[in-house]
């Protein structure tokens, strides 16, 4: 193989490289790497819910005031949910351990309003159409009970 054709692949790897993170922000690259790292540890429940509240401990104030209740909810409403780690946010997952619902700060992509969602596994089916994911400025007893019967439902 001559110099000239190692330049080529060279530059070529970092042009496709460049390619492959172009579009996406520092906070969605850190979020994928973390879901690397989530998927590549074998944790026990113990250490995966010990992980939910090292990643609600780095929260700022009104996230993590948010995000421990919601794990306390989560946990009252559908205890066969097993709180994990998901792209680096706190995750509640089924027995087959796939991720029902997720709270994501709103400091994790500096957005204005934390989110509590759904993924596809949750049992929320209304209609042709409902919501997945909800904005949450702040966690009042009424959201609170939206979120409680929500979460029933989705293990339902």
């Amino acid at each position: 193989m001559s110099p000239k054709s190692d330049t080529k692949k060279s530059a070529k790897r970092t042009t496709t490289s460049s390619k492959a993170n172009q579009g996406l922000s520092a906070e969605e690259i850190a979020a994928m790497k973390e879901t690397l790292k989530e998927r590549k540890a074998a944790a026990s429940k113990e250490e995966a819910e010990q992980a939910v509240f090292e990643k609600i401990a780095e929260m700022k104030a009104s996230d993590q005031t948010m995000a421990k209740r919601i794990h306390e909810i989560v946990k009252a409403n559908a205890p066969s949910l097993s709180p994990k780690t998901w792209y680096g946010m706190p995750a509640y997952a089924d027995k087959d351990g796939k991720v029902i619902c997720f709270f994501q700060a709103a400091s994790k992509f500096n957005v204005r309003y934390a989110t509590f969602g759904f993924q596809p596994d949750a049992k929320l089916d209304e209609g042709n159409m409902w919501a997945a994911s909800f904005a949450l400025i702040k966690l009042t007893d009424a959201e609170e009970a939206k979120i409680a019967a929500l979460v029933k439902k989705s293990v339902s």
